[in-house]
Formats: C-alpha cells, structure tokens, sequence
C-alpha cells in the first residue's frame, strides 16, 4: 500500500511540474489564447448559423466567420489607428513649427493661477506663451529623436505582436471548428459532478461574452460622442481625445471624465463660457446616460454582479494584468462568487446553469467524423 501510495503521489508531482512546464510554454502568448477563446464564445452562435446554411461545412464556416471577425472587428481597428498616427504626426509637425495656439492658451490659463503656482512656474522657465512653446517642441524633437533611436525595439515589438495576431487567428479558427470538442475533452477530464463544471463554464462563456461586447460598444459609442462634442467647441485633435475617452471608459463610471473634466476645467478658465457649459452639459446628459444606462443592461445584468464590484474588479484586473484584465477582473469576480455559492448551496444541481444541448452534442461528436 505504501508503494501504491508512493507511486501515486509520484505521478502527482510529475503531473504538477508538466502542468507548470505547460503553461510556462504558453505564457508569451497568453493574451492570444485568451482573446480567440473570447472571440470563440462570442462568434460561435455565427459560425453555427452560418454552418446550417452550408449543409454542415464546419470547416468552411469557421473559416468564413474568422473572416467576419477580421472584417467587422479588426479592419475598422486598424483605420482608426492610421487616423490617429496621422492626427499624433500632425499635432507633432505644428509643434515643431510653432504652428499652433496651444501654449499660448495654456499661458492665458496660467495666469489664473495664485501666486505660489506661479512663482514655480517662472522658476522653471514656464511662465509665458514663447517659453511653452519652446518646451513643447523641445519635448516633440526629443520624443521623435527617442522613436527614430528606439526603431529597432519598434521593430521587434511589432514582430512581435504580428506573431501573436496570426497565432489568435490561426488558433480562433480551430477554436470555432473544434470548440464544443475541445471543451467537453476538457470538462471530462476535471474531477468534478457534471453540473458544477457546466455552471462554471456557463458562467465564464456568460460573463466574458457579456463584458467584452458590453464595454467594447460603449467604449465604440463614447470615443465617438466624446470625439464629436470637442469637435463641436474648436478643440485641435478630436480623433486623438475620442479614442482616448474609449479607452478610457473601459474603467466604469469614471473612464471618460478623466478627459472631459480637465477640458471642461480648461475652456472656463480660458473664458471660453459657452464651450465649457457645453462640454459639461453634453457629457453628463448624452455621454453619462451612455455608460449609465447601457453598461447595467450589457455587462451588469448578464455577469449578475454590482456595478461597484465591477468597477473594483475591473480596475484591479487592468492593475494586474493590463489591457486584458478589464475582462480577467469580473471573470474571475463572476467565478470566485459562483464557487462559493456551490459550495455554501446557494447554487445547487436546481438551479445552476446548464450548456445548451446543441453544444453538447456537438462535443460529443470528434471533430474528424
């Protein structure tokens, strides 16, 4: 018995250092995995439509949806980002001409400043319009002096990142073709009773699909209403802030007033009064009714958490793990609480939620066949 037992946990550790081994492998790509298996969750309703359509063509469907996704999805990604490098080459050009009314402004709106800020200021040569102006273009020629020196870990960067989009692409089409497989492979292989594990990935396939689309259509709607309401009051580079303001409202409640607030701040010191109430007025009314009315029915109502745990959970997800943690904070919120309702039975075999049984059967079925 000793040996039997010996063996066993033997095999334990064997199985804890491959597993470790395994995911040291794939952390480099981590954030592909993780975003074609979102992708997966969210197109995987197309894909089947699209396969009944095709009398079957599992393959053919997938690969036609990952078309889809890169149509709607990344294409217009991609123009935004060419119009934003032309907006930040703009601004930069006028910066190094002493094309622009900036500076000049913002020395109008130093002069607002009590006496101590003031002083500082002069201390440090930043106390009129021509000495901004001059520190602004000396930071514009550093900045590009740094990239044009930097071009070689531009250049890897961007290597990089190409890999890792072909690698989620390459692993988003069979994710789509074989993922009702894959996941019930998986789900087999877990020593737990079949309706905890289809509630927990219920849970997960819910909550990521709920979140991503959620934030990514308020964000969408909130760069493009921000965008349009400095356009409306004359302030230079409308594009830039909008998508700022978008990338921004992935922090709930108070994503895009860290832009809004300091402009709206900015044209009242300036004596710019109209623009200022407008600003106020079209963010807290059209923009705020956004983020206040549709975040709730996207994200809350689907994920079944407070807007306040969302909002502690997303920050502390973007802290932890960047850009993809606005959506590994509320998962791993949305799994922490469904854990703990199986186990204090809250949650029970009545009550939790199930797979659909196209999924099923789907997984059933090895993918060859």
């Amino acid at each position: 018995m000793r040996f039997k037992g010996l063996t066993k946990g033997f095999f334990i550790l064997i199985l804890f250092v491959v597993t470790l081994a395994f995911f040291d492998i794939l952390a480099p790509y981590f954030s592909a995995i993780l975003w074609a298996a979102i992708l997966a969750v969210i197109f995987q309703p197309l894909k089947n439509k699209l396969r009944d359509k095709m009398a079957g063509r599992n393959g053919v469907a997938s690969l036609l949806t990952v078309l889809i996704i890169c149509l709607i999805v990344f294409t217009p990604l991609a123009i935004i980002l060419s119009s934003l490098a032309f907006e930040a080459n703009v601004v930069y050009r006028k910066l190094q001409e002493n094309n622009t009314q900036f500076p000049v402004v913002v020395a109008d709106l130093l002069a607002h400043l009590p006496t101590w800020a003031r002083s500082f200021l002069a201390d440090h040569d930043l106390n009129n319009a021509t000495q901004i102006q001059q520190a602004l273009s000396s930071v514009a020629l550093k900045g590009g002096q740094y990239l044009a020196g930097s071009a070689f870990i531009i250049g890897r960067g961007t290597f990089s990142f190409s890999v890792s989009f072909a690698v989620m692409l390459y692993l988003l089409f069979f994710l789509l073709k074989d993922g009702p497989f894959i996941v019930t492979q998986a789900l087999d292989s877990l020593p737990l009773s079949r309706y905890v594990k289809h509630h927990l990935f219920a849970k997960f396939a819910a909550v990521s699909r709920a979140t991503v689309k959620g934030t990514v259509v308020i964000a969408v709607l909130q760069g493009i209403l921000g965008g349009i309401g400095f356009y409306i009051v004359g302030i230079d580079g409308s594009v830039l802030w909008g998508a700022l303001m978008a990338f921004l409202s992935l922090i709930p409640a108070v994503g895009a007033a860290i832009v809004w607030v300091p402009a709206a701040i900015f044209l009242f010191a300036t004596s710019q009064l109209w623009q200022g109430f407008f600003i106020v007025g079209y963010f807290v009314v059209v923009v705020g009714l956004v983020d206040n009315i549709l975040r709730p029915i996207l994200v809350g109502k689907d994920t079944k958490m407070p807007d306040y745990l969302i909002l502690i959970t997303t920050l502390g997800g973007l802290e932890v793990y960047g850009i993809n943690g606005f959506v590994i904070g509320p998962l791993i919120a949305a799994l922490f609480i469904a854990c703990w309702n199986l186990l204090s039975g809250k949650d029970h075999r009545g009550n939790v939620d199930e797979l659909d049984d196209e999924f099923i059967e789907e997984g059933k079925a090895h993918p060859d066949d």
